[in-house]
């Protein structure tokens, strides 16, 4: 594989992340979720072909920039899905205490 197709790999690979992000940032969580499996598949299918590539400088560089950009993607999609799992947790022990006393009190 060439460092251009190497490099391309890697620019999909960060509009995918981006598309996650949004999905995360609006809430989207199937979509995210859809992306997900998505982001997994590409990256699968880069590894062998990333190992065996040699980059100039300047790709390598690039490369480095668009790693970053991707990171920080992740970064603030966990950002969004720890509020989100917290919001979720938050109300699942809610409907188990109501549950509770429902049971104990009945109605």
């Amino acid at each position: 594989m060439s460092a251009s197709q190497v490099i391309s790999n890697y620019e999909s690979l960060s509009a995918i992340t981006t598309r996650m992000r949004d999905a995360a940032v609006h809430g989207e969580w199937d979509t995210l979720a859809d992306l997900e499996q998505q982001c997994s598949r590409h990256v699968a299918t880069m590894k062998p072909a990333d190992a065996a590539t040699t980059l100039d400088e300047t790709s390598r560089q690039r490369k480095i920039q668009l790693i970053k950009k991707i990171l920080a993607d992740d970064a603030e999609i966990r950002n969004h899905t720890e509020a989100w799992m917290g919001q979720l947790q938050r109300i699942m022990q809610s409907n188990r205490q109501e549950q509770r006393l429902h049971q104990a009190y009945g109605a």
